[in-house]
C-alpha cells in the first residue's frame, strides 16, 4: 500500500529556488506570434504560438528591470516548480522553463481563458445581466471548493500559499477552476520573509498601478504582524475572508489606508455578512456559512479550523443538507 509520505513528497526549497545550470537551454525559436496578455511590476504575461505543439501558451517572464535581481529570481523559479510539482488538477499545468535569448528566465504553462472571481463578483455586485443566474450561491460555493481542494494538495505537499485572493482563482470558459500565483509561497521549514523590506513593498502594492487593492485586504493577522511561524491556518483566514466575500460580495475589513486596513484585521471583529448584506435585492446568506467564515476569520489561528480539509467538509456539510431538504 503507498504510504501518505509517497502519495504527497513534500517541496524542498533545494529544488525550487535554485537557478536554472549554466549552458542549460530550450529550443526558444519555436515560440512566436508574442502578444501581451498583463504586465505587473515584477513579471511579464504573454500569449505565444509554440510551433513544435501546435498550441497557444502563457509565456511568463521576468520583468527586464529585475532580470538580474537574485531575490526575484529565486520568487520566480519557486512560482514555476511548485506550480509544476504540485501537479493538480486545480493548478494550472507548467509545460517549460527556461531562459530567453536574451538570458531572461521564462516558463510557459496553461491558456485558462474566462474570468477570475474577484471579476465574478463584480459583477454580481453592480448587477449585470445574467450573473446571478450564471453564478448562483452553489456555484460560488463551488468554485471556492476547487480552490481549496488545490489548497489542500499544496498543504499536504507542504506549501503554503500566503496570496489567497479571488484574483488568483481562475473560471475557465467550461467551468475549470485554477488557483495561480504561488510566487510568495512558503515551504515548510523557510524562513518567514514577512518581516523583512518586502513586508513593506507588498503592504504599498495596494494602490499600485493597475491592481486591486488586493493582497492586504486577505492576509491573516500573524502575517501582518511578521510572525516567525506562519502555518496553513493563515490560508484558512484568507479562505474565511473569501467566503465572507461570496455572501455579501464586501470585504470584511477595508480601511483608507493600507496601515487602517491592517489594524483593523488585528484588532477589529468583522460585522456579519448578514448585517453588511446591502444589495438590492438583498442576498439570502445562509447563518451556517456565515458561521464558517467567521470561525475561519477568528484573530488566533488555534480558534479557527486546524487545516482547509476542515473548511471543506463544513462547506460540502451544508451543501449535503441543502440538497437533501429541496
Amino acid at each position: 500500500m503507498t504510504s501518505l509520505k509517497d502519495a504527497y513528497p513534500s517541496v524542498f526549497l533545494s529544488l525550487t529556488d535554485v537557478d536554472l545550470p549554466v549552458g542549460f537551454t530550450n529550443d526558444y525559436s519555436k515560440y512566436i506570434e508574442f502578444k501581451p496578455l498583463a504586465k505587473g511590476g515584477k513579471a511579464i504575461l504573454q500569449t505565444c504560438m509554440d510551433q513544435a505543439l501546435g498550441r497557444i501558451v502563457v509565456h511568463k517572464s521576468i520583468h527586464p528591470h529585475l532580470q538580474d535581481n537574485i531575490r526575484e529570481r529565486r520568487r520566480f523559479m519557486r512560482e514555476a516548480r511548485i506550480s509544476a510539482q504540485l501537479q493538480h488538477p486545480n493548478t494550472i499545468p507548467i509545460y517549460e522553463i527556461g531562459r530567453t535569448p536574451d538570458d531572461n528566465l521564462y516558463f510557459t504553462m496553461k491558456r485558462i481563458a474566462g474570468l477570475n472571481l474577484y471579476q465574478v463578483m463584480d459583477r454580481l455586485k453592480w448587477g449585470f445581466p445574467s450573473a446571478e443566474a450564471d453564478f448562483n450561491l452553489d456555484r460560488l460555493l463551488e468554485i471556492l471548493l476547487q480552490a481549496c481542494y488545490a489548497l489542500s494538495n499544496a498543504h499536504a505537499h507542504g506549501v503554503l500559499h500566503r496570496d489567497l485572493k479571488p484574483e488568483n482563482i481562475l473560471i475557465g470558459q467550461f467551468g475549470e477552476v485554477s488557483l495561480v500565483d504561488w510566487g510568495v509561497a512558503k515551504i515548510w521549514g523557510m524562513p518567514n520573509e514577512d518581516r523583512t523590506p518586502d513586508q513593506k513593498e507588498r503592504a504599498e502594492s495596494l494602490t499600485g498601478t493597475g491592481q486591486r487593492p488586493g493582497t492586504p485586504l486577505y492576509m491573516s493577522p500573524e502575517q501582518i504582524i511578521g510572525n516567525f511561524y506562519v502555518d496553513n491556518r493563515a490560508d484558512v483566514w484568507a479562505i474565511g475572508v473569501m467566503l465572507y466575500e461570496l455572501l455579501c460580495l464586501e470585504v470584511p475589513f477595508k480601511g483608507r489606508t493600507v496601515h487602517q486596513t491592517f489594524d483593523q484585521i488585528i484588532h477589529e471583529d468583522p460585522v456579519l455578512p448578514s448585517k453588511r448584506n446591502s444589495g438590492r435585492p438583498k442576498r439570502f446568506i445562509p447563518s451556517e456559512l456565515e458561521s464558517i467564515a467567521m470561525r475561519a476569520m477568528s484573530k488566533k489561528p488555534a480558534d479557527r479550523q486546524q487545516d482547509i480539509s476542515e473548511v471543506i467538509e463544513q462547506i460540502r456539510s451544508f451543501r449535503n443538507h441543502k440538497l437533501l431538504i429541496s
